[in-house]
């Protein structure tokens, strides 16, 4: 712990409002002591195969694992034998320690949504008939039909997702290895000035490499509408997390939980709300993720949620005093974020008070189970 007369950096306020400062700052009034339902949105994109574009699973090959597996632990914890391991990292440990304890220690209901998975998961999800997209710089990731149905079913869900909630609101998680690339394209692709300001799994972010898979893939294809960009260049999980927000918008509060790609998704929300003319309520609808991505000196999250124009959330969680180096991994700028980790950080505060110190001893108790549990296979 910290020595005396050191600030504990989890003895500061749990939450912080970045941007749109009023109207966040109203939503979190709005929703304290309010018991959200989780869903997580599973997808895959051939992006997150690329040598060095994600530190979401040491290798390639781990990486097509890596959102099945977190699907697993967010539904199931520490288990025995699961059916797929944590994929491992190259340093840190996966972002669903954060989710799970949330999960578990609030009794949260989780739905998962299958977007586009090589793979089935190893436990219940709700299939949405899509399918992985191809690597953004093919500027063909999908077809448009299926982008057209995946968002048709995210209006559906979305909606069934805020009447499970009547009286609260729905956090929307995401687990797509590659997400912050397709993310950066869906965002260019709209016209907002995103290079030089996405995050990543990495310390340092790879803007890079990522930029020139965006500039391939969007090669040609100027002015194009939402759908035929998240075709060219997206990944399932948009096109769905795109209309559970806004339908769940008309109905109550929506928690977007991620960084980088959730200011994506808001900004193709209100992109389709104006060219279909369709209804939503964004006043209802933050972005909420965890002070590693706020903070990220290596990107600019704030900036770009400021340009997006949506109220941008971030738990102050810190790990420098956990007993984990896995953990700690995160104060250096590895991990950051992921399967709604910042989401249920902001959440566990709002429904039962939690403080920073509170998460810190509930994600370390998980910790310690997978640690003990890793000891004795």
């Amino acid at each position: 712990m910290s020595d005396a007369g050191q600030v504990n950096a989890n003895d500061l306020p749990a939450v912080r409002v970045y941007t749109q400062i009023p109207q966040g700052q109203a939503w979190l009034e709005r929703h304290r002591g309010k018991r959200p339902v989780v869903a997580c949105v599973l997808g895959f994109t051939e992006t997150g195969l690329i040598p060095g574009i994600s530190a979401a699973g040491a290798t390639p090959d781990d990486r097509r694992y890596t959102a099945i597996a977190d699907a697993e632990f967010l539904v199931n914890g520490v288990q025995p034998q699961p059916t797929y391991s944590l994929p491992p990292l190259h340093v840190g440990a996966s972002p669903v320690f954060i989710s799970r304890a949330v999960v578990e220690g609030m009794h949260l209901p989780v739905y998962l949504f299958n977007a586009g998975l090589p793979q089935p998961t190893a436990v219940p999800a709700i299939d949405l008939q899509g399918v992985p997209a191809r690597c953004l710089s093919t500027g063909e990731a999908m077809e448009q039909a299926t982008v057209e149905h995946l968002f048709t079913q995210g209006l559906l869900w979305g909606e069934k997702l805020a009447i499970a909630a009547a009286g609260s609101y729905v956090i929307l998680a995401e687990c797509v290895v590659g997400g912050t690339t397709t993310a950066l394209a869906v965002l260019t692709g709209l016209g907002i000035a995103a290079a030089g300001k996405v995050n990543s799994s990495h310390p340092t972010c790879n803007h890079d490499q990522k930029w020139k898979l965006v500039k391939t893939g969007l090669e040609g294809t100027d002015s194009l509408s939402p759908w035929s960009l998240l075709a060219a260049v997206g990944d399932p999980m948009q096109a769905a997390v795109a209309g559970m927000a806004i339908a769940a918008s008309r109905m109550g509060g929506v928690l977007l939980a991620g960084g980088t790609q959730m200011l994506a998704v808001y900004a193709l929300a209100r992109a389709i709300v104006q060219q279909s003319e369709i209804s939503w309520q964004p006043q209802n609808i933050v972005v909420g993720t965890t002070r590693w991505v706020a903070d990220d000196p290596t990107g600019d999250t704030v900036g770009l949620a400021q340009l997006v124009a949506v109220p941008l959330i971030a738990t102050q969680l810190s790990f420098a005093d956990s007993r984990f180096a896995q953990l700690r991994a995160y104060e250096q700028g590895y991990v950051k974020e992921g399967v709604g980790a910042g989401g249920c950080a902001i959440a566990a505060h709002l429904y039962q008070g939690w403080k920073n110190s509170d998460l810190l001893h509930a994600v370390e108790s998980i910790a310690a189970k997978y640690q003990q549990k890793n000891e004795k296979t």
